[in-house]
C-alpha cells in the first residue's frame, strides 16, 4: 500500500467512524474510555501498581489534576486496609478518573462499563493499530466501510431518481434518498478536515 494511499484513506477514518454515525448516533455513544479494559482504567491500574499517579494525568486537564491526585492518595491509603478495601479503593479511583476524563470532553459520565463492552470494529482496530505500530489493517477496514456506505446510498438514490417524476410520493422518496446520499458524502469529505486533531468523546 503506497504512502499517499494510506494517508488519504486514513483521513477517512473520522468519516467512517464519525461521519457515518453523525447522522444517527449521539456523541456520547462513541466512547470506549469508560470501560474496565479501556485505556483510562489501564492508566489507573498502572498508577496504582507503581505508586505513581503520573500515567493518569494525561487523561485529564490541568484544572482536574488536583482532584485526581487527591483521589489517588486516598486510594493508596485505603488499599492498605485489606483485599476488600483494595477493591473498593481501586473502583473509586477508576470512577473518578473516568468521570473527570469524560467531563474534560464535555461528555456525561454514565458509570464504568464491563470489559468487552466495545464492539465497534473501527475502535478495536484503532487500538490494535497502536499496539502493532501499523495502521494498514485499520485503513483497509475504513476504506471498505466507506465504499460500502457510498455505493449502497448511491444505488438506492439512482434507482429512485429514475421514477422521481412518476408521482409526488415517488419524488419525495427520491429527495429523501438524495439528501441522505449527499449529506453522507459531505460528512465523509468534511469531517477529517473540520475536526483535525480533535477526536470524538472516548
Amino acid at each position: 500500500m503506497t504512502r499517499n494511499r494510506i494517508k488519504k484513506a486514513a483521513a477517512l477514518l473520522g468519516a467512517a467512524v464519525i461521519g457515518t454515525s453523525l447522522l444517527t448516533v449521539p456523541r456520547a455513544a462513541w466512547t470506549h474510555c469508560d470501560t474496565l479494559d479501556g485505556p483510562v482504567v489501564a492508566a489507573a491500574r498502572q498508577a496504582l501498581s507503581s505508586g505513581d499517579v503520573t500515567p493518569t494525568l494525561k487523561w485529564v486537564t490541568p484544572a482536574q489534576e488536583a482532584e485526581v491526585k487527591q483521589a489517588f492518595r486516598h486510594a493508596v491509603k485505603v488499599r492498605a486496609l485489606g483485599p476488600e478495601a483494595r477493591e473498593l479503593a481501586d473502583t473509586h479511583f477508576f470512577e473518578t478518573l473516568v468521570r473527570l476524563h469524560r467531563e474534560s470532553e464535555g461528555a456525561p459520565y454514565t458509570g464504568l462499563k464491563p470489559a468487552g463492552s466495545v464492539t465497534n470494529p473501527a475502535v478495536l482496530a484503532a487500538d490494535e493499530a497502536l499496539e502493532r505500530g501499523s495502521v494498514d489493517s485499520l485503513v483497509a477496514l475504513v476504506v471498505q466501510h466507506v465504499e460500502h456506505g457510498l455505493r449502497e446510498r448511491f444505488e438506492r438514490t439512482y434507482r429512485l431518481k429514475a421514477r422521481a417524476e412518476d408521482s409526488v410520493e415517488a419524488g419525495r422518496a427520491y429527495v429523501a434518498a438524495y439528501v441522505e446520499f449527499v449529506h453522507y458524502a459531505e460528512a465523509l469529505h468534511s469531517e477529517p478536515t473540520s475536526h483535525g486533531a480533535e477526536a470524538p468523546g472516548h
